[in-house]
């Protein structure tokens, strides 16, 4: 028995000791609307789009390396604790028997001494804090004490701040062992207004279906994520004609027209200043061909040198990617994005065990000398579409031409960099 399905049985027993497991915020979202929360150290989860599910769920072989793995359904319901604060609690799904796999590898069902709190109670400050932090590199083990606690009033000034700011800068808390990002701006705020949305309608509907996905930020110390919206078109099938018209118009102004990518979002960390640079997706949207090429380049950049080491890896995966891509038939990933994660406070030896990325084992370019620890997914199918779905009025064939000119270009920008590097 392999130790995943060991893992798995384990977890039928009893998946979910006590009530429930309890959602907190994900703080290493940059881009996008949903709202995702964490589950379990390896397990994220967001609102169930049945498109999305039908898409993990009937995902081809040769993409599964680039998507997060896909770990069932969960139920969502809003709870108040006894001192009247509002917390959100996942529970396994029972209706869907063919759901197995949202019993998920009971790692993940950690005892929960931490908590999600909407209070009422006066705060001084509206922060995720860390008030204790600490690292097993060896095991990757963590063990967080996570309070978040919100008061309206410095919840709606806070959130005005940070949707004038498009580009800011956060010193991480300094722990014991490692940096710790403190919050996100841009997960906040997306945490907020879909909680804000779940408390106006709790009094209609109190349950709801989220989707557990593979959090892939997992094994990094401190993530560097980098959210780029891919294709020359971004409307569904399904858009109204208002969506159409602001989805082409968006393109139109902003790099997705010319090489088929844009920048939605972004965090990386600068080791000389310790602090974490966050770009939103309205920064993104203004940038130009040689803004969005400097944003490459300062994404890879850690305040000292060029992390040219990263290239490579980077460049290689992309394009497996683009191969997969033109072997896909009739799919069309509208308004998908890729995910470019890697390590801004790396090992200094090599004795991180190594990432798994994808099933290969060996898109991380892990060398004897530096270890490089790099991963790219595509996520977000709210408006996937393929001849399979059966119901979709339009049906495409050949490739989804749109992202694999956004892959393209990007490989060649990236090619640049790594050409022009001087480090």
């Amino acid at each position: 028995m392999s130790p995943a399905l060991e893992a798995l049985m384990q977890a039928d027993g009893t998946p979910y000791p006590g009530k429930g497991v309890m959602l907190e915020p994900f703080v290493h979202q940059v881009g996008g609307h949903s709202c995702v929360l964490r589950f379990g150290e390896q397990t994220i989860c967001k609102p169930l789009i049945p498109r999305e599910h039908q898409f993990y769920k009937s995902l081809p072989p040769e993409m599964r390396k680039f998507t997060p793995q896909y770990k069932g359904v969960v139920s969502v319901s809003f709870e108040e604790d006894e001192e009247g604060n509002l917390c959100l609690i996942a529970y396994p799904l029972h209706s869907e028997s063919g759901d197995t796999e949202n019993n998920d590898p009971s790692a993940d069902c950690e005892p929960k001494s931490k908590m999600l709190k909407w209070s009422n109670k006066k705060q001084s400050t509206l922060l995720l804090e860390n008030d204790k932090y600490s690292k097993d590199r060896s095991r990757h083990s963590r063990k967080e004490d996570k309070i978040m606690s919100y008061n309206r009033d410095e919840m709606v000034v806070q959130q005005q701040q940070q949707q004038q700011a498009e580009v800011l800068y956060l010193s991480l808390e300094k722990g014991n062992v490692v940096p710790q990002i403190k919050h996100n701006p841009w997960s906040l705020k997306c945490h907020q207004q879909h909680l804000q949305r779940m408390k106006e309608n709790a009094k209609h509907r109190n349950q709801y279906k989220f989707i557990l996905l593979e959090n892939l930020t997992w094994r990094y110390t401190v993530p560097c994520v980098l959210d780029l919206k891919m294709g020359t078109r971004q409307h569904g099938d399904d858009a109204s004609e208002e969506k159409k018209a602001n989805q082409i118009r968006k393109c139109q102004q902003s790099t997705s027209a010319s090489i088929g990518v844009r920048l939605c979002g972004m965090q990386v960390y600068q080791s000389d200043s310790g602090q974490l640079m966050f770009m939103n997706k309205y920064h993104g949207r203004k940038l130009t061909l040689a803004g969005f090429k400097e944003a490459l380049y300062q994404f890879f950049h850690d305040g000292r040198r060029l992390r040219r080491e990263l290239l490579s890896p980077v460049l290689r995966r992309l394009r497996e990617m683009q191969a997969a891509l033109e072997a896909c038939e009739s799919y069309r990933f509208y308004s998908s994005s890729l995910l470019i994660i890697y390590d801004g406070d790396p090992p200094r030896t090599p004795t991180r065990p190594r990432h798994r990325g994808g099933e290969e084992g060996d898109e991380d370019d892990t060398s004897v000398a530096s270890s490089p620890v790099v991963d790219v997914r595509m996520i977000d199918f709210a408006h996937t579409t393929c001849r399979h779905y059966g119901e979709d009025s339009v049906v495409h064939e050949g490739q989804d031409s749109g992202f694999i000119f956004g892959l393209q270009n990007l490989i060649t920008i990236i090619s640049q960099l790594e050409d022009h590097s001087t480090d």
